[in-house]
């Protein structure tokens, strides 16, 4: 299916810090997936992959020096969609930006702190993927509607990438930080449903 006419894109583009302790005769009801296509790597993205873990090699960005943080993850959500004669179209893109993440303390800890990051992000994709599946069309405010949902969905994002960072002291608090794990591996298996998001 080709994207002849994209309507609108929204790409919510995030840095996280760690630090280490040391009518128109269209249908009303109808809003489809694209079909799922490859989630490739290339040299600006990596798209998040279950059996794909972040590495320090990933983290190519200038580390801040003027900062207390010792690493930084960047991630993006986005979305695309379109009307098409069979109702609304999407594809949802979870991308962690290389060029924009950096690390100065590269420990196998700090390293799991920034993927907890990444996979928030995640989940918020499959949440994401699992509204506009539900979402019925109303195509007076389909437009809105996929606005408000994208800007919820990303505004609880940010609050759990924030609460992650705060509760865990940016990692500093090493209890908390393996809670925190914990918790992001059970959102993840709970999401399973929607992480087919295309």
């Amino acid at each position: 299916m080709r994207f002849s006419h994209l309507l609108f894109i929204l790409v919510f583009l995030l840095n996280f810090s760690g630090m280490p302790a040391t009518s128109g005769g269209m249908p009303e009801e109808v809003i489809v997936a694209l079909p799922l296509t490859e989630r490739n790597e290339n040299e600006e993205f990596i798209p998040w992959l279950m059996q794909r873990k972040l590495n320090w090699d990933d983290f190519s960005g200038e580390p801040r020096r003027n900062s207390e943080a010792v690493a930084s993850t960047s991630t993006s959500l986005g979305i695309a969609y379109q009307l098409e004669r069979s109702g609304i179209v999407y594809r949802i893109t979870c991308n962690f930006s290389k060029h924009k993440s950096w690390g100065l303390l590269k420990t196998d800890y700090i390293l799991a702190h920034e993927q907890g990051h990444f996979d928030i992000t995640e989940i918020a994709a499959r949440r994401l993927h699992q509204e506009l599946s539900a979402y019925v069309l109303n195509i007076k405010s389909y437009r809105q509607d996929i606005n408000d949902i994208y800007n919820r969905i990303v505004k609880e994002k940010e609050a759990m990438q924030a609460t992650y960072d705060r509760e865990s002291d940016h990692s500093r608090n090493r209890g908390v930080q393996f809670e925190w794990l914990d918790k992001i591996n059970l959102m993840l298996e709970e999401t399973a449903l929607w992480a087919e998001y295309p």
